[in-house]
């Protein structure tokens, strides 16, 4: 089969894409190296959907950011994905940094943001008791809210896989014949035929690129470390928390997420390697001692765990996007940083503009194109009622498996059994939230290793924590 688009990566700039063309009569697939959706930077991210006045006016982030926001709520319910519209604050602490934020509430105001306001100290502390007493003032922006990143990711794809893209996992592109009317991508799950492609490969779409034989643009790869707190402390503060922002960043920020927790980062270091996503010592404790700044009752100990997530910064400092110049059968999507989250919907709209334009006509729409995404079922969120007659339909919803979280055997066996569904450990964890509470795993995760053997009919030993030779069981010993 040749198809007339391949997606190259399944983040979230790549599945929104998906999501898009699906609802119009195209033969699609979306290509992902890793062993699941959201395995980059749509995995670790600050989770925050900006209000838009941060990125410099004029720039593809500031038209994006702010067009993107603004689709964000309608675009989380369609897919059945959590949302909350809760506001941002950057706080300044000196003279100097009031400064600052008149000139992002001036940048606001031309990048088209709304509901922005500057306020004082006394209101500030109305808003957030928690905040720093050396705190002088805020710019406020209501639009801003939180989504999470790879539920997002998750649930795009889902959809476009429901309305008929093809998904292929472990399908890393290594090398493209240019073979005149289409390409062959050679992949390590084999060749895939396209008529036209989309580079929406995150940190590695600059090595994508040159396959094609473009090498017009060079990424800086950025990690950002971060702590998760515990629920228990996730009502520190209601907003998302900035610092002003310095020339690598938006700076530490201290938010709640959608699920309950609080989150505490990020650092911004410039790396070589586009696979390093460990913490480190110094990172962690940065961040730390920057979240106290801001909300000096924020505690580590209350930590549940860190990660660090990877940015693929342009040396451009804006997105790239559209038909690249070393062949107009190739789109790019490429140097996706944040606001990328914030962005999505409206950099999906934008690529299919320019895939369109390549194809020099608008393709047929899709008549059975739905937009819905079911909605999972969410066993911990439900009434006694309801879930007494969910486990009268289906038992499984009445086993516990993670217990920190509330998580049912019914509902990992759904995630597995989901379009583009989980096939490791970690994917059940994304879509379930099974090992995300306080044990991380440590009671529930061989429970889940279990299921996925059963429901996937592969031996227990070839589970793997997130694909890739990460296997958690060897052999028997007895």
């Amino acid at each position: 089969m040749c198809y007339d688009v391949a997606i190259i990566g399944a983040g979230v700039t790549g599945a929104m894409t998906a999501r898009l063309l699906s609802s119009y009569k195209l033969k699609t697939v979306l290509l992902e190296k890793a062993n699941d959706v959201a395995m980059g930077a749509s995995k670790a991210n600050s989770a925050i959907v900006h209000a838009g006045f941060d990125a410099k006016t004029g720039t593809l982030k500031s038209k994006l950011n702010v067009e993107g926001c603004r689709m964000m709520p309608e675009i989380c319910r369609e897919l059945s994905v959590p949302y909350k519209n809760n506001g941002s604050l950057v706080v300044a602490f000196s003279d100097e940094e009031l400064v600052t934020i008149q000139e992002l509430y001036d940048r606001g105001v031309a990048n088209g943001v709304d509901r922005m306001e500057i306020i004082d100290q006394k209101k500030l502390r109305e808003l957030e008791p928690n905040i720093s007493p050396e705190a002088k003032g805020a710019l406020l922006a209501a639009s801003a809210g939180i989504v999470c990143p790879y539920e997002l990711t998750i649930a795009a794809t889902e959809n476009a896989v429901s309305n008929g893209v093809a998904f292929q996992r472990n399908a890393g592109v290594t090398s493209v014949d240019d073979l005149g009317d289409f390409f062959r991508l050679h992949t390590a799950a084999g060749d895939v035929d396209a008529k036209y492609v989309i580079n929406a490969a995150g940190c590695a779409s600059d090595d994508i690129a040159r396959l094609f034989g473009d090498d017009s643009f060079k990424l800086i790869i950025r990690s950002g470390e971060y702590y998760v707190l515990d629920r228990s402390v996730g009502n520190t503060v209601s907003h998302t928390i900035f610092q002003c922002p310095s020339a690598m960043g938006k700076g530490i920020l201290v938010t709640p997420t959608v699920d309950g927790n609080l989150l505490i980062g990020p650092t911004a270091t410039d790396i070589d390697d586009k696979e390093n996503t460990a913490t480190t010592a110094k990172g962690l404790e940065t961040v730390r001692r920057l979240a106290m700044k801001s909300v000096p009752c924020v505690s580590t100990r209350d930590a549940i765990t860190s990660f660090a997530g990877l940015r693929a910064h342009p040396t451009s400092d804006d997105f790239i996007i559209g038909i690249s110049d070393a062949n107009h059968r190739l789109i790019n999507a490429a140097g996706i940083e944040s606001p990328g989250l914030s962005s999505a919907p409206a950099s999906a709209k934008m690529i299919c503009e320019a895939l369109f334009e390549a194809m020099g006509a608008e393709p047929a729409k899709n008549e059975a194109f739905n937009p819905i995404r079911k909605e999972p079922v969410r066993f911990r969120h439900l009434s006694d009622s309801e879930r007494e007659k969910l486990i009268q339909e289906n038992p499984a919803y009445g086993r516990i498996i993670c217990r920190c979280e509330t998580i049912t055997e019914g509902e990992i066996i759904d995630s597995i059994k989901a379009p583009a569904g989980a096939r490791d450990v970690d994917g059940v964890k994304r879509r379930t939230r099974a090992g995300m509470g306080r044990c991380q795993g440590g009671f529930c995760g061989s429970k889940v290793v279990e299921i996925l053997a059963r429901e996937l009919d592969l031996p227990i030993n070839e589970i793997t924590k997130f694909g890739g030779g990460s296997n958690i069981l060897f052999d028997k010993t007895k």
